[in-house]
C-alpha cells in the first residue's frame, strides 16, 4: 500500500464559529490549532484531525447537495460504544441548529447501528457503532 489511513479531513463551512463550537462544545473535541488569517480551525478527537475552513463571506452561499455534487457525501465518525451513540444523540438533538436526519438504527441487517445529522453549518455527519470492530 502506498497510503496508510487518513491524515485529516478538510471541510468548508458556512459559519466557522458555529461549526467549531459544535465539534468542541457538543462533541467534546479539542482545538488543535487555528489560522485566523485564513480563517481556519483544526479540531481533533485525538484520533482524527478535521480542518474547518470558513467559506468566503457571501450572502448566498451554495449548499452542497449530496445527490447532485461531486465531493463529500457525509463525514462518518465512529462512536466508542452503544452508550456513546445514545449520548451523541442526546447532545446533538439539544444543540442549536442541528437537524437529526434519523436516530440510531440498524445499518442493513446489523449489528452495526448508525445515525445521521446535519451540524449547524449544514455538513452531513454520520455516527456509527459496530460491535464487531
Amino acid at each position: 500500500m502506498l497510503t496508510s489511513g487518513i491524515d485529516h479531513v478538510g471541510l468548508a463551512v458556512r459559519n466557522l464559529d458555529a461549526t467549531r463550537d459544535f465539534f468542541v462544545q457538543c462533541l467534546g473535541w479539542k482545538i488543535a490549532g487555528e489560522r485566523p488569517e485564513y480563517p481556519a480551525v483544526f479540531v481533533s478527537d485525538e484520533k482524527l484531525l478535521v480542518t474547518l475552513w470558513q467559506v468566503k463571506d457571501d450572502p448566498a452561499p451554495i449548499a452542497f447537495d449530496r445527490r447532485k455534487n461531486i465531493g463529500l457525501h457525509h463525514l462518518a465518525l465512529r462512536a466508542a460504544d452503544e452508550a456513546a451513540l445514545a449520548t451523541i444523540l442526546d447532545r446533538v438533538s439539544a444543540w442549536p441548529g442541528v437537524t437529526v436526519e434519523f436516530a440510531p438504527e440498524p445499518l442493513g441487517a446489523g449489528p452495526k447501528r448508525h445515525m445521521m445529522i446535519y451540524e449547524p453549518g449544514g455538513i452531513r455527519i454520520e455516527f456509527a457503532f459496530d460491535p464487531r470492530v
